[in-house]
């Protein structure tokens, strides 16, 4: 399946909206990572752009010049991902050093999203996830056998046998998805990021003495 026709699904959950995808240099873009990337992450860029559904933030794959705050980015997310995987061991059962993972996603209460990037083929690369919140006993790390699109579309569909992330905002519901640019110029308003609506505590914050 290509990633156009795995995202038509989740298109039917999260139309775009709020999106400023641009065109991407992917030669140049996987060069500077050192590595391909799947083909449903291009094909959300593409109609997307990074940014928000709900508190899960998809990651862009560079880093950007930005108005008010850092929105991440994968080459940026890295050494967090990957010092997470080196402390917890990471998903047990996998051999695999910490240069095996590869991030895309953070949120809904410090949740991490990735790849697991062993096969060679970046559209076998299967989700892992670092969550903050485990039952005691349990890995913070797990793995889901499916692509990033997929992940997503399965959790707002509530498919998996239980909320895959240690926080429940978007199991088995949806939200809508919020460009990090447009995210940005909201605050910079008044306005709340996530719903575009007046917010009186960022306004206060915005309009507050500097110390």
């Amino acid at each position: 399946m290509s990633g156009q026709e795995e995202l038509k699904p989740l298109i039917s959950l999260v139309p775009p909206g709020h999106t400023e995808a641009g065109p991407v240099d992917w030669r140049a873009t996987e060069e500077a990572l050192g590595t391909g990337l799947p083909s449903d992450y291009k094909a959300f860029m593409s109609v997307y752009g990074a940014g928000n559904i709900g508190d899960l933030v998809i990651l862009g794959p560079l880093p950007v010049d930005y108005p008010q705050w850092d929105p991440g980015s994968i080459l940026d997310d890295t050494p967090e991902f990957r010092l997470l995987w080196e402390e917890d061991g990471g998903v047990p059962g996998i051999t695999a050093d910490s240069s095996a993972v590869l991030p895309w996603g953070v949120g809904c209460n410090a949740n991490h999203l990735g790849w697991l990037t062993l096969a060679p083929d970046p559209d076998e690369w299967p989700v892992v996830a670092w969550r903050r919140q485990v039952a005691f006993g349990d890995s913070e790390w797990k793995l889901f056998d499916c692509s990033m699109v997929g992940f997503l579309t399965k959790m707002m569909r509530a498919e998996f046998d239980e909320c895959p992330l240690g926080d429940t905002s978007l199991w088995g519901r949806t939200a809508p998805f919020v460009h990090w640019r447009e995210r940005q110029r909201r605050w910079l308003a008044g306005r709340s990021p996530k719903t575009g609506e007046p917010d009186p505590v960022v306004q206060d914050f915005l309009t507050r003495p500097a110390p």
